[in-house]
């Protein structure tokens, strides 16, 4: 039997969301290392963790989806606390919203308390995502373009590469094109910021929309973990009490990141 690493990079906790296991864009192996690599007292999964819509359709399973699961299940049964906080694409899972499972407790939304005291919300957001909660069709269709566009990155960054050009994501180009048309980035922060206002938050951790950001909209610290689709990001804090965007592999800061790291492994827009 293997000894424990004391290499490991540990925080107090690490939140993760939007890694659609059970897709063919989910990068496990890429998680896998990162749960490998990272202890924390407390993680906190932030939905669309397994895509249910697209198991429904026929899943994408390997091994290393497996994988992931298993790890986490491994890191609650020695000891650290795992929260699930279901999303849209997971949310049959809400049904059991209150329950633990596999010393996993499953939870609608929570309160997550810094170093310092300062107080975060946790939820996923789709609930402020207008097109998830009144034209579920636009968002299962919606769903669908992202997942061919998704696809469309492999032969066209091969093609790329053998015309010596650099890494560049239709996906994210058409995400960012369309989501800056109708500001929708920007109202979904806003409204995500007035929850935590609402909760006497410092501030609000979420997922959903696939777009990293740690920032303050106001006196509300915004921060949203990214995904493990196209970015591989995810928000620590520190055993410090800081809290940090994070991008796998480099595992620094996603402010630290110079322009040709950026260009080589691109944040979601």
């Amino acid at each position: 039997m293997g000894t424990e690493r004391d290499d490991k990079r540990r925080y107090r906790a690490v939140f993760l969301s939007d890694t659609h296991l059970g897709t063919k864009s989910a990068q496990a192996a890429a998680l896998l290392d990162f749960l490998r690599e990272t202890e924390a007292d407390t993680w906190y999964l932030v939905g669309d963790i397994v895509d249910f819509w697209k198991v429904r359709r026929g899943p994408h399973w390997p091994q290393t989806h497996n994988d992931v699961l298993q790890k986490l299940l491994r890191k609650a049964r020695k000891g650290a606390r795992v929260v699930y906080i279901p999303g849209n694409h997971d949310e049959g899972l809400r049904d059991f919203c209150g329950h633990t499972f596999g010393a996993i407790e499953i939870l609608r939304d929570t309160i997550h308390e810094r170093r310092d005291g300062r107080r975060y919300v946790v939820m996923h957001g789709d609930e402020f995502d207008v097109i998830v909660r009144y034209a579920r069709w636009l968002a299962f269709l919606g769903d669908r373009s992202y997942e061919m566009a998704l696809w469309s990155n492999g032969p066209l960054n091969w093609l790329r590469r053998h015309l010596g050009l650099g890494y560049w994501s239709l996906s994210g180009y058409l995400k960012n094109r369309v989501k800056q048309a109708v500001n929708f980035i920007g109202e979904f922060e806003t409204a995500l910021a007035d929850v935590a206002k609402r909760a006497d938050a410092y501030g609000i951790i979420c997922g959903h929309i696939h777009h990293a950001a740690d920032r303050m909209i106001g006196d509300v610290h915004y921060m949203n973990c990214g995904d493990w689709v196209e970015s591989c990001t995810s928000i620590v804090e520190t055993l410090e009490g800081e809290m940090q965007v994070l991008r796998w592999p480099f595992a620094r800061p996603a402010s630290e990141q110079t322009a040709n790291t950026q260009a080589a492994l691109p944040v979601a827009a």
